[in-house]
């Protein structure tokens, strides 16, 4: 499945953003989706994941509340919004997709996008 991520830019802290991510793959909705962002200097860090139906979420145990992650099964798309962003949310967002059932580490998604950088001003 090939991913492209959009939506990302230089935003002001307490600004809300929305990202997307498009998939082109007619089995998108059997795979769980999810959010990974790397920070300049770190390694990759689980950001949120959905589930194929939609339903189920799970969400980095530190970034619960400002986030939320969802999918459109019709168009190919899940999204990640953003609340009250911080300069510490500084980093590339990517869009991955798994077989496993809501993994939280990065290695356990098999397929990437791009990514698209997010930079948060304060």
């Amino acid at each position: 499945v090939q991913l492209q991520a959009s939506g990302g830019g230089l935003v002001q802290a307490g600004d809300s953003l929305r990202l997307s991510c498009a998939a082109s793959d007619s089995t998108f909705s059997s795979y769980t989706m999810g959010w990974i962002r790397q920070a300049p200097g770190k390694e990759r860090e689980f950001v949120a994941a959905i589930a194929g139906t939609g339903v189920q979420t799970t969400f980095a145990d530190s970034l619960k509340g400002r986030f939320t992650i969802s999918r459109d099964n019709a168009k190919d798309t899940i999204y990640l919004d953003v609340k009250t962003l911080e300069p510490e949310d500084t980093a590339v967002y990517y869009c991955a997709a798994s077989r496993i059932w809501l993994p939280k580490r990065p290695y356990q998604y098999s397929h990437w996008g791009q990514g698209t950088q997010v930079t948060v001003s304060s």
